[in-house]
C-alpha cells in the first residue's frame, strides 16, 4: 500500500502485515484489543501489558533502538507513537524499515482516532470501529461523576503535572475532577508544591511508577511529607499514562477508588 504520513511523508508498505513490531505501550495494547496480538515479534523495554507480550523480545527502549535485533525480526511493519519517538521512527525510515507512526493524543478521544487509524491501515475498520465505539459509551458514563479540584502528579524520575492541552487533563475534568493547573497553558511540567498548597485541591491524585508495592501509602508519605493534609488516591502506576485502549478501563478504576475515599472521607 502506498500513503502519505504528515511526519514521515510517502509511505511504501505490505498490503497485509504479518510480522509486527510494536515500540510503544499504547499501541501494544490496541494489537491485542484488535485480536492482533499473535503477529507481535517484538516490543519495546516498556511494553507489558498485557502478560504475553512479556516473552517476547525487547527492540527497544522508548527512544533507541536494537537495530541489527530488528533486522533479526524482519518486521513488516514497525509502529511507534510520534511525541519523543519522532525521531526514531525518521531513524528507522531512513534505515529501511516499514514504519508507521501514529499521534499522540491530546484527549481521550484521540485515543479512540488512533483505534480508527490502526483500523484503516490493518484492514479492520469494522473491528477498530466496535471497539472504539465500546470505549465511547464507557467514557461517557463516567461524565461528571464527581465535583471536586484535584492536583495530579505523576513520577517520571520527579513529580510531573498537567495543565492545558492533555489528555490526562481532559479526562480528569470529563469525571468531574478539575486538575488545579488548568490554566497552565503547557501539557506536562514538573509543578511548583508551594503553589500546589496555595491552590488548596480537594484531592491528591498520585500516579506512582509501575510494579512498585502499596502506591496508596506512597502518596499518603509524600503528601504528609510535604504537610498536605487533603485526601489521597492513587493508581496503581503506569495508568492514566497509558494511552491506549486499556485507559478507559483504568479510568473507571480511578472513579471507584475516588468514590471509596469520599465515602471514607
Amino acid at each position: 500500500m502506498r500513503l502519505f504520513h504528515e511526519l514521515l511523508g510517502p509511505l511504501e508498505l505490505p498490503d497485509r502485515f504479518l510480522r509486527i513490531v510494536s515500540l510503544a505501550p499504547n499501541l501494544t495494547d490496541a494489537l491485542f484489543a484488535l485480536g492482533l496480538g499473535e503477529r507481535l515479534v517484538g516490543r519495546s523495554a516498556f511494553c507489558h501489558r498485557p502478560a504475553q507480550v512479556l516473552s517476547l523480545p525487547v527492540v527497544a527502549s522508548y527512544t533507541k533502538t536494537r537495530l541489527e535485533l530488528l533486522r533479526n525480526l524482519q518486521p513488516d511493519l514497525v509502529l511507534l507513537s510520534t511525541g519523543v519517538q519522532r525521531e526514531q521512527a525518521l531513524g528507522l525510515k531512513e534505515e529501511g524499515f516499514p514504519v508507521y507512526a501514529v499521534p499522540l493524543p491530546t484527549s481521550p478521544y484521540g485515543i479512540l482516532e488512533n483505534l480508527s487509524t490502526l483500523g484503516h491501515l490493518l484492514g479492520l475498520e469494522a473491528e477498530a470501529t466496535e471497539l472504539a465505539h465500546r470505549l465511547a459509551e464507557r467514557y461517557t458514563a463516567l461524565k461528571g461523576r464527581f465535583r471536586l479540584r484535584v492536583y495530579f502528579e505523576m513520577d517520571l524520575g520527579g513529580p510531573i503535572t498537567v495543565g492545558r492541552g492533555s489528555y490526562i487533563a481532559q479526562a480528569l475534568l470529563h469525571l468531574g475532577l478539575e486538575p488545579i493547573f488548568l490554566d497552565v497553558p503547557q501539557a506536562y511540567f514538573a509543578p511548583d508544591l508551594e503553589e500546589v498548597a496555595r491552590r488548596k485541591p480537594d484531592l491528591f491524585l498520585y500516579e506512582p511508577k509501575p510494579w512498585g508495592k502499596n502506591p496508596w501509602a506512597k502518596a499518603k508519605a509524600l503528601a504528609e511529607a510535604r504537610g498536605w493534609t487533603f485526601p489521597v488516591v492513587a493508581t496503581d502506576g503506569d495508568e492514566l499514562a497509558h494511552y491506549g485502549p486499556m485507559f478507559f478501563g483504568f479510568l473507571e478504576k480511578l472513579a471507584g477508588r475516588v468514590e471509596e475515599t469520599l465515602g471514607q472521607a
